[in-house]
């Protein structure tokens, strides 16, 4: 939670958050441009032929480290006012002397890895430590279906180089992991591969990648419970604008949510309906949430606005998983102000993301006044909790950071985060966004 008062800045780099009002008006909002569907726009753009220009590429971290890579690789980005403008290299990639540092952006390491996997092109990719400790044979793996060589560090995690294939044919892979990283990753790749490439198994994740290829005028189709990509395909420049992140906004969604006479309005945000779970399960959750769509492509977009009520517990089921994944933090942190048990299962996920997130948000919400109980692949927590000021270890992970800041406004309670600038890898204004419900 943050105030209005000075911060304090104990060592370590921390700082205390200690807002003790509630919310009072209803704010209309906006929320940085969409994460994922920006690491998109941004590698099409680079592949594309000819200039695009893409609105509202948010700022963070992991966005910048995408942009980075495409310069790395040939392309040229600058920015017009608030447009990115890029000059794509038509599929012509050019390999760095140097590697490609990725920062904490396991997609863009992931997406990188399979553009570059049907290229003539010999590519390191690496990160900070965090990202180095994530799994990376997921999306190694299958690559070699397009004959790329891919070595990784322990045969498991990143710096991973990539030899790519010149002379790659379309292929026929069965996604096993639940991952639009891993989807996307070899659609990639089958942009370069002479024939159809065939997708089967665990699809039914974020479709961001299938929506933008089609507006950068390459289809992907459906045939039965398969994709289907008929390559080599050339990519032709668009113009991209990107709604807000409705991850970002799930953050302030949760506030008003567990907050007796709390509302918040989000505008122009992405209504994906493979990314509209969280609004599901603050329904279930007892918020009142309403939804209007402004406009449906490429991407679905328009406002909600969210009123807190009195919450009761909920379960999440593992079916539910792909489509919670970056909410399950504030799934908990909305149990721990439900009267009952709720339960979240089937997320063994979580433990490979920037933090070993089960055991993160466990500490965290214990250290402030939860009962949390962990198991291999999720948490339990009953509620309410009874809430106190407490210390919370972010391990730089920004949305453990994000979900307890939330935490700690809507209890009153005065929590310190040891890395609350870690908020800025995907909503660099978040605090101002958190005080302005106040």
């Amino acid at each position: 939670m943050m105030h209005r008062e000075p911060l304090a800045e104990p060592a370590g780099g921390s700082f205390v958050s200690d807002t003790r009002t509630m919310m009072k008006t209803a704010p209309h909002l906006r929320v940085p441009g969409d994460k994922s569907i920006a690491h998109r726009a941004v590698m099409f753009a680079a592949l594309a032929r000819g200039t695009s220009r893409l609105r509202n590429v948010p700022d963070g971290l992991d966005v910048l480290s995408t942009q980075r890579a495409m310069r790395a690789l040939g392309a040229t980005l600058h920015a017009d006012g608030d447009t990115l403008v890029v000059e794509g290299c038509g599929g012509a990639f050019r390999a760095p002397d140097e590697p490609i540092d990725c920062g904490n952006s396991g997609t863009t390491m992931r997406l990188v890895a399979g553009i570059l996997a049907t290229r003539a092109i010999d590519v390191t990719l690496t990160g900070d430590d965090s990202l180095r400790a994530r799994p990376m044979r997921r999306v190694a793996a299958p690559l070699a279906a397009f004959g790329a060589t891919i070595d990784l560090s322990n045969g498991w995690t990143a710096p991973m180089r990539v030899r790519g294939n010149g002379d790659a044919r379309g292929a026929e892979i069965a996604v096993t992991v639940a991952s639009a990283q891993v989807k996307s990753a070899l659609l990639l790749a089958a942009l370069g591969a002479h024939g159809p490439t065939r997708l089967t198994g665990e699809l039914a994740t974020r479709d961001h990648t299938e929506r933008l290829l089609a507006a950068f005028s390459v289809h992907v189709r459906a045939d039965g419970g398969a994709l289907v990509l008929d390559g080599p395909a050339m990519l032709h420049a668009a113009e991209i604008d990107v709604p807000g992140d409705i991850s970002s906004a799930a953050f302030l969604f949760a506030a008003a949510a567990a907050t007796a006479g709390g509302t918040v309005t989000v505008d122009d945000v992405g209504l994906n309906p493979t990314r509209t779970a969280f609004l599901d399960v603050l329904r279930r959750f007892g918020a009142e949430v309403e939804v209007r769509i402004a406009a449906d492509a490429p991407e679905p977009r328009g406002s909600v606005t969210v009123r807190g009520r009195a919450l009761h517990a909920i379960e999440i089921l593992p079916s539910e998983v792909p489509g919670l994944i970056d909410e399950l933090p504030l799934v908990g942190v909305l149990g721990a102000f439900a009267n009952g048990t709720t339960t979240v299962r089937g997320a063994a996920e979580l433990r490979v993301k920037e933090s070993d997130r089960i055991e993160s948000f466990a500490a965290a919400a214990r250290a402030l006044g939860a009962d949390v109980e962990t198991a291999p692949d999720g948490f339990a927590v009953h509620g309410p909790a009874r809430w106190h000021d407490g210390a919370v270890a972010t391990h730089h992970d920004h949305r453990i950071a994000m979900a307890f800041a939330v935490a700690g406004r809507v209890a009153r309670v005065r929590v310190t985060l040891d890395d609350p600038d870690c908020a800025a890898v995907s909503f660099p204004n978040f605090a101002a966004a958190l005080e302005s419900l106040a």
